[in-house]
């Protein structure tokens, strides 16, 4: 019989993979799965998980998501990584957990959709609201980050994805569409709805690198890591609170 896995976490490139790796108790080998995302399991928080390294974009995503669940059944499917500051007042260095998840490239409002929606299915995935309160109350006890900015910001809101990297000139078009949305990457909203189909717990923990601002790709280059370093340590945490964790 198959074992049931605490959790599934998808990350998109292999510095935020490094993150997960580098904080796990245990780290398995690195394998490659079917549609070529690569699979390691860890022990993270004293739970067990496969890490997925999924590649950049939605359908990476997406693929990556399904064959894993389809292969090693998990409670829990989280999103982690890097993603952009969207919100008044979100800063690089804070971290965004996801309330609901829009994909920004849907748009059937001509037959009665909402903005966001894929026709047929929801027209947003929330978070499962257990694990997004598990994250906030880890993050609470978790001690100054190395690099600043220090202070441990853990914020709730809406995050949105697409497959357009979202800078200066695509921000304000963005923000004024889903004025509710923190953040913005390319991965969490189709692993929610891959969570959806599957019946399984999302949540989606994204570290800021940079504010889609004109000089965007310097930040995210200087601030990813420390971003994809600050999700891997609150997915950690909220793992280890799950029921039947070891302490």
């Amino acid at each position: 019989m198959t074992t049931v896995l605490d959790a599934v976490v998808v990350v998109a490139m292999p510095v935020e993979a490094d993150a997960f790796v580098a904080v796990a108790d245990v780290a398995g080998a690195p394998t490659h799965a079917p549609g070529g995302a690569e699979h390691r399991l860890l022990t993270l928080g004293g739970r067990q998980v496969l890490l997925v390294r999924a590649g950049i974009g939605l359908v990476n995503a997406a693929t990556a998501a399904a064959v894993a669940l389809a292969a090693r059944p998990a409670r829990v499917l989280v999103s982690g990584g890097s993603a952009g500051g969207l919100g008044v007042g979100v800063r690089v260095g804070d971290v965004v957990v996801g309330s609901t998840h829009v994909h920004t490239g849907a748009d059937a409002r001509a037959f009665g959709y909402v903005l966001g929606q894929v026709p047929g299915m929801p027209a947003s995935y929330p978070a499962d609201e257990v694990l997004r309160e598990h994250a906030h109350a880890a993050a609470a006890m978790l001690p100054g980050w190395s690099t600043e900015p220090a202070d441990v910001r853990v914020l709730r809101g809406d995050v949105v994805s697409g497959d357009v990297f979202v800078d200066a000139e695509r921000v304000a078009g963005v923000r004024a569409a889903f004025p509710d949305a923190l953040a913005t990457d390319m991965e969490s909203a189709a692993l929610a709805q891959v969570a959806h189909r599957f019946g399984v717990a999302f949540l989606s923990v994204r570290g800021i690198s940079d504010l889609c601002s004109p000089v965007e790709a310097g930040e995210f280059a200087t601030h990813v890591d420390d971003a994809a370093d600050r999700s891997a340590v609150v997915v950690r945490e909220t793992l280890r609170r799950l029921p039947g964790a070891e302490a």
